[in-house]
């Protein structure tokens, strides 16, 4: 690889150095400095403490004290919903400075950060409102001296653990309804993003969030991550990440019998008839595979077309894929950044070696690209590929397309079910029929029909199977952070008891 080029945006960048939030001080931590070198420039752009063991015991019973004396569960729905309305504000005021540090920190490109932002400022807002309608049931049916009610009380203290690939739009996929609900959290992301979740910190503390209802911890998983998942004062973990993380995480809470969500991989279909817009479906299919440099848990990296259209739509994907821009991740008009570190890339492109050898032909691309500045992958087509054949069935997490084919509906949603995932799914033809069916039938969380990655705060997202436990947002994202308890009132003397009086 050639010497790193630093482009005209860093001329006058220094790195930055950032603490963690604890019981609402800034602190250094106990462990040494983590260093994060830009994937797309090659350069140290930010520094965070490496948190130790200790660190997370310390954010847990700030948390604990938080929720169990503090004023946070006790105000009303309305006072905490004014107070992450003003929090979506000051992300919105802060958008850029928070867009700049995922886009060098993740390599994503500029352009996708600040939509990014735009996106999770309208999930604060919809958390707000949503904590002003959390409430419980009544009952009174169970005859005249009896009366019921449910109530929704929040469920303690959250771990939440965030992935490197959406560093801010993933926290704010859990962070707020938690706290709409009244919790206290411990939240930990990434350690190779953990710049816009520390911006975070000081957005909630001007916002009005008291002190230990949000403490932020950087450093590795078996570090800070474990007691956080481990530790009896903890109520609920919500993780995002890879599957097999996933299956520790839940292996490490069962051991306290903790409530977990779990939101991880995906190899996501889109199954395409011929009567389709194949227009459409090819843009679709571009921005499915190479969207955030294909490291995205919904990604559509698997095509499973009609054997009668396959040769001509993978040749006209691989045309729109060639016009795709890869490069530097802080130039507006970039559209493919750079991939999270060295090893990631090692890692998609022995995917491809092995699909090669395994008999699948490369369409486009398939290696690493040389642009002077940090780690980038090429826009890759693998053709021929077989249901069987490890590239079609394990998560790549990089722009890596594979396209599989049908020639019956059965055996499309056969094909699109024998995996271990069940996210996300696509699906497109002209015939409302064929879409209804496959939505039935295929084992996902969110089909899309004629589009694909659409989403909304409304809307709720997770996975079937080893794609994870629970779902986000939608209306009853906050019901999630919450238990639900019966007060079972009695009125008058009570009769029919069965001893002798």
């Amino acid at each position: 690889m050639t010497a790193h080029v630093k482009p005209k945006a860093l001329d006058n960048f220094q790195a930055r150095d950032f603490r963690m939030l604890i019981d609402g001080l800034w602190t250094e931590g106990s462990g040494n400095a983590i260093e994060r070198v830009a994937p797309g420039h090659g350069i140290v752009v930010s520094r965070y403490p490496a948190g130790t063991k200790a660190d997370a015991e310390r954010a847990i019973a700030a948390a604990r004290k938080a929720f169990d004396n503090g004023p946070w569960p006790n105000m009303t729905g309305a006072e905490r919903s004014n107070i992450l309305l003003k929090a979506a504000d000051l992300i919105a005021a802060r958008a850029d400075e928070l867009a700049f540090l995922d886009c060098i920190e993740s390599g994503k490109p500029i352009s996708q950060a600040k939509g990014e932002l735009g996106g999770a400022a309208d999930i604060w807002r919809y958390a707000a409102a949503l904590a002003r309608d959390l409430h419980g049931e009544s009952y009174n049916t169970l005859g005249q001296g009896t009366l019921g009610v449910v109530l929704r009380e929040a469920i303690g203290v959250v771990s939440i653990i965030t992935p490197w690939n959406f560093p801010f739009l993933i926290v704010s996929q859990k962070l707020p309804f938690a706290l709409a609900a009244g919790c206290t959290t411990v939240v930990k992301p990434s350690e190779l993003t953990s710049g816009s979740t520390l911006v975070l910190g000081e957005i909630l503390i001007e916002a009005g969030v008291p002190a230990g209802v949000v403490n932020i911890l950087t450093g590795i998983g078996p570090e800070v991550g474990a007691p956080m998942t481990t530790h009896p004062d903890v109520d609920m973990v919500s993780f995002t990440g890879s599957t097999g993380v996933g299956r520790l995480t839940m292996a490490n809470a069962a051991q306290t019998l903790k409530k977990v969500s779990l939101e991880l991989g995906g190899k996501n279909p889109q199954i395409v008839f011929p009567d389709a817009n194949l227009d459409e479906f090819i843009d679709a299919a571009v921005f499915g595979a190479y969207f955030n440099a294909g490291e995205c848990c919904n990604a559509g990296s698997r095509l499973i077309l009609h054997k009668s259209i396959a040769a001509d739509v993978t040749e006209r994907i691989a045309e729109l894929a060639k016009k795709v821009k890869v490069g530097d991740p802080l130039d507006p008009t970039t559209q493919v950044g750079a991939i999270i570190t060295p090893q990631h890339l090692e890692k998609i492109g022995s995917y491809v070696d092995g699909a090669t050898k395994a008999g699948a032909s490369v369409a486009l691309g398939g290696g690493a690209l040389d642009l002077g500045l940090g780690q980038f992958m090429a826009p890759t087509i693998l053709s021929g590929v077989l249901p069987e054949m490890t590239v079609a069935r394990e998560e790549v997490f990089g722009p890596v397309l594979s396209v599989l084919t049908f020639e019956t509906t059965e055996e499309a949603i056969r094909i699109a079910n024998a995996i271990d995932y069940g996210l996300s799914a696509g699906v497109w033809s002209r015939d409302f029929d064929t879409c209804l069916t496959i939505g039935r039938k295929v084992r996902a969380g969110t089909v899309w029909m004629n589009t694909f990655m659409d989403g909304a705060s409304e809307l709720p997202f997770g996975g079937y199977r080893q794609s994870g436990l629970g779902r986000e947002l939608g209306r009853h994202a906050v019901e999630d952070y919450t238990e639900t308890k019966t007060l079972n009132m009695h009125m008058g003397a009570r009769t029919g008891w069965w001893m002798p009086r």
